[in-house]
């Protein structure tokens, strides 16, 4: 009894996400962004969804205009705990699609590793798709020589990047000038959220065991240009029976044109054929 009390005050105390979009009538389609940006980051996939599909989009934990409870560590349980008690307080009725990208692809699988046998339909992922998935397992997991080296190239960089706060924010800020509003948001308002998320979720993360205990389609979907794909960390994932992955040409991390269109696809089970240029399997 004492336990289901503390459940349930713990439940009450958890933030709830922002939910910047919710259009359309259909299957519903949740879409989580990923660190350092907001919802805006799908501003070329809802339009395309909304027709056939509920569209939901929602700031993360810390970004946007979602909560950032000063106490928070943004672990990914932090970050996922959020995410079920917003899909919660949206009574769905049946099991969704969800898509998470950059962070938000960690988070998104998280909360369907952990939500498999929720009791709630409305709870449960029908099929997981990964954009830009920053799927880095542990150097001293990975036997390839070259592999651990990019692998850990990565993670020094991500090092660097917390370590510096000033030259991070510099040359975020003329980043951000370049991208629509909302893509690239990282200031001195939002640098907690962004340095602790970075740590505790992708540069400790739990993407490749969470994966292997899923009995649902997972689609990993990634432009052939993404910088934050590191070559070699997918293929433990890929080799994964119920994963199918779609490389995009001339795409990077972000979700621009084409990768909205493969996703939309994928989401519509019509993923062939693909028009050249938009995917190379």
């Amino acid at each position: 009894m004492r336990a289901a009390l503390a459940e349930i005050v713990r439940r009450r105390r958890t933030p709830r996400l922002h939910v910047q979009t919710d259009t359309g009538t259909g299957p519903v389609v949740i879409l989580v962004h990923g660190i350092a940006s907001t919802a805006v980051t799908f501003r070329k996939v809802v339009p395309l969804l909304a027709p056939g599909h509920r569209v939901i989009a929602v700031d993360i934990l810390g970004h946007g205009s979602s909560p950032a409870p000063p106490d928070c560590e943004y672990t990914l349980d932090d970050h996922v705990d959020a995410l079920a008690a917003t899909i919660r307080d949206l009574r769905l009725r049946e099991p969704f699609v969800l898509v998470g990208h950059s962070l938000g692809s960690l988070i998104a699988t998280r909360y369907a590793a952990t939500h498999r046998r929720y009791a709630r339909r409305g709870m449960k992922v029908a099929r997981l798709l990964l954009v830009g998935p920053p799927i880095y397992l542990s150097p001293t997991d990975i036997g390839d020589p070259w592999v651990r080296a990019r692998v850990t190239a990565y993670l020094r960089a991500y090092e660097f990047l917390r370590s510096n706060k000033d030259f991070t924010l510099a040359n975020a800020a003329v980043l951000g000038r370049l991208l629509p509003k909302g893509i690239l948001d990282l200031t001195a308002e939002t640098w907690t959220p962004f340095v602790k998320s970075l740590e505790h979720c992708i540069e400790s993360q739990t993407m490749v065991s969470d994966i292997a205990s899923l009995r649902i389609p997972v689609d990993l979907i990634y432009g052939a240009l993404d910088a934050f794909v590191a070559p070699g960390s997918l293929r433990v994932v890929e080799r994964m029976r119920h994963v199918t992955t779609h490389r995009v040409e001339a795409n990077d991390h972000i979700v621009r044109s084409r990768i909205a269109r493969v996703l939309v696809r994928v989401i519509d089970g019509a993923t062939d054929p693909v028009p050249a240029g938009d995917r190379a399997a």
